[in-house]
C-alpha cells in the first residue's frame, strides 16, 4: 500500500506542478480499497481541479497497473472539519476561528492571528467570574499542538 500511496503522490505532484497555489494534504489507501487523495489550495480548490487530478491519476494508475485489485479513487478537499496537516493550511485560515487541541489534552479556541515556522498566535477570550471578558494573544508552539481545525459559527 505504501508504494501505491507514494506513486499517487508523485502523480498528483506531476499534475499540479504548474499550480503553485495547490498542495497535497494527504494520500491514503484505506483497507476498504478506497484510495483517498485530499488536496487544498491557498485560495481553496475547485471541483474542476479535483476532477482533473482524479482523471490524470486514475488513468496513470490503470496504465501502469499499480493497483492490482479493484479500488475507488476519491479526490477532494479536506473539508472544514478536518484537522490541519500543513503550515499552508494554517496560513490560509488566518483570521478564522480555530480550535486547538494540545498534546496535554486541553483545548483552546480563538482567532488565528499569525503563523510562523515554529508557532502560531491566536486571540482567545479570557473570561473571569465577575469581570468583563477580555481578548488576549496566546502564542502556541507547533510542537505542543495535537490537532487544529476551523470552528464553524452559525451566528
Amino acid at each position: 500500500m505504501q508504494n501505491i500511496e507514494k506513486r499517487v503522490i508523485e502523480l498528483v505532484q506531476e499534475k499540479i506542478a504548474d499550480r503553485d497555489d495547490l498542495f497535497i494534504v494527504s494520500v491514503k489507501f484505506h483497507p476498504n480499497s478506497v484510495l483517498e487523495v485530499l488536496l487544498d489550495g491557498d485560495q481553496g480548490i475547485s471541483i474542476d481541479d479535483c476532477v482533473q487530478v482524479s482523471k490524470f491519476v486514475g488513468f496513470q494508475l490503470e496504465e501502469e497497473g499499480v493497483v492490482e485489485k479493484a479500488y475507488r479513487l476519491e479526490v477532494s478537499s479536506p473539508g472544514i472539519d478536518t484537522n490541519f496537516v500543513h503550515q499552508r493550511q494554517y496560513e490560509k485560515n488566518i483570521g478564522r476561528n480555530v480550535q486547538v487541541k494540545l498534546n496535554d489534552g486541553t483545548k483552546t479556541e480563538g482567532t488565528l492571528l499569525e503563523v510562523e515556522e515554529t508557532k502560531i498566535t491566536i486571540e482567545e477570550t479570557i473570561k473571569e467570574k465577575g469581570k468583563k471578558a477580555q481578548q488576549a494573544a496566546r502564542i502556541i508552539p507547533l510542537e505542543q499542538i495535537k490537532a487544529t481545525k476551523v470552528l464553524i459559527s452559525f451566528k
